[in-house]
């Protein structure tokens, strides 16, 4: 099975709102299946932002789920759908590199960001999501401050984040999982960037 039919395997199973199947339909006019979740870090490759997607949800269940206590239909929107702001976000670039066997340069590929809606990141995948399926505060919340003190809001002082976490136990679930993801699971991904 591919990155792309696990990913619709999943949500389709999981998640069974109002304009799901209208957000996938559009999620299909994009990039996503194919785009890489980063530019060197982690899944900086074809089909990255995918991979990347299905090992957060994965984590996110394994690790965090409480049958009792946790919704399994916000855990998926949350992991499936974090990253859905680099969706038509990167593009592919050539560069010169020099051969370390031969001394020879030649062009190679690399991941750069060609971003055409600057609207942040966490929020911009809010947004995005919202266009098609309602979100639930805790959702919403969690997709927000998924990059907790890596967003650049909280770097200019923000104690938005802080106050996310307190109240809403899934914000903190996913900042987890996808920091595992980020740097644990995903640590030999390869890279077009390398």
């Amino acid at each position: 099975m591919s990155y792309k039919e696990k990913f619709i395997n999943i949500y389709n199973n999981g998640i069974k709102r109002e304009g799901a199947k209208e957000l996938l339909s559009w999620i299909e006019t994009t990039d996503f299946f194919t785009t890489p979740a980063s530019t060197r870090y982690h899944c900086a490759c074809e089909c990255g932002l995918v991979m990347h997607s299905i090992s957060v949800y994965e984590t996110l269940m394994e690790k965090y789920f409480d049958p009792n206590t946790d919704n399994e239909e916000s855990f998926t929107i949350c992991a499936l759908l974090h990253d859905l702001c680099k969706a038509n976000f990167y593009k592919i670039s050539m560069r010169n590199v020099k051969d370390e066997n031969t001394g020879v340069w030649e062009k190679r590929p690399y991941y750069e960001v060609d971003d055409q809606f600057p609207y942040g990141h966490g929020e911009k995948s809010v947004f995005l999501i919202e266009r098609f399926l309602r979100l639930k505060p805790n959702e919403a919340t969690a997709i927000r401050w998924h990059m907790g003190g890596f967003d650049e809001a909280v770097k200019g002082g923000s104690f938005a984040v802080g106050l996310a976490f307190n109240k809403y136990p899934l914000a903190v679930k996913l900042h987890l999982a996808d920091l595992e993801s980020s740097y644990l699971r995903e640590k030999n991904t390869s890279s077009v960037n390398k």
